[in-house]
């Protein structure tokens, strides 16, 4: 991403630059920290949250990640920050991104346990998109396999963001995603 582009959506100080990205082998004590995160943002939001799910590799089970919980919160309407955001402060949780072109996206950092909680409206696409990416991850250990390594791969490299790291899984995310759209639903 472009520093005027990541100037642009970032709410307060620019990310740190350069950090060393840290893929840690899967840990399942991953997906109690979410659901621990998950009830203590339904607690303050109440009906406002209308879905709350585990997102990002966290959510897949054997895949390594950066030990860092990924949630997707679907409100009614994300441009209306006021209707959640001072209730996730209380929680310690930060607005760090505000992109109203893509999908009103907002993301919020959270730092017990480390989460980067994306908010979006009802019927968004990226959400949709992210949970089909998930749950094909999932089922599909070759897919799976080829996305752990590009990440480790990925992650040796040095990058000026994180974001630049997350950009550059581009090309094997829609590789993925373009074989979970051609299998049909299982049910």
């Amino acid at each position: 991403m472009e520093d005027e582009r990541l100037r642009a959506v970032t709410v307060g100080d620019m990310p740190p630059a350069h950090q060393k990205i840290v893929i840690a082998d899967y840990d399942p004590v991953w997906p109690s920290w979410f659901e621990e995160a998950a009830a203590r943002i339904r607690g303050v939001l109440g009906e406002v949250a209308l879905q709350i799910d585990h997102v990002g590799s966290t959510s897949v089970p054997g895949l390594p990640a950066k030990p860092l919980i990924d949630i997707n919160l679907l409100v009614a309407d994300p441009a209306e920050e006021s209707a959640y955001v001072p209730q996730l402060e209380t929680l310690g949780y930060v607005l760090r991104v505000r992109e109203p072109d893509w999908y009103e996206h907002r993301m919020l950092r959270g730092t017990d346990p480390l989460v980067n909680l994306h908010v979006f409206p009802p019927g968004c696409a990226e959400a949709d998109r992210v949970l089909l990416f998930r749950d094909w991850l999932r089922t599909n250990a070759a897919d799976r396999d080829l996305y752990a390594r590009t990440k480790r791969e990925l992650a040796t490299r040095n990058w000026k963001y994180v974001q630049d790291y997350a950009d550059a899984k581009s090309a094997v995310v829609s590789e993925i995603l373009a074989r979970a759209q051609e299998t049909p639903a299982r049910g």
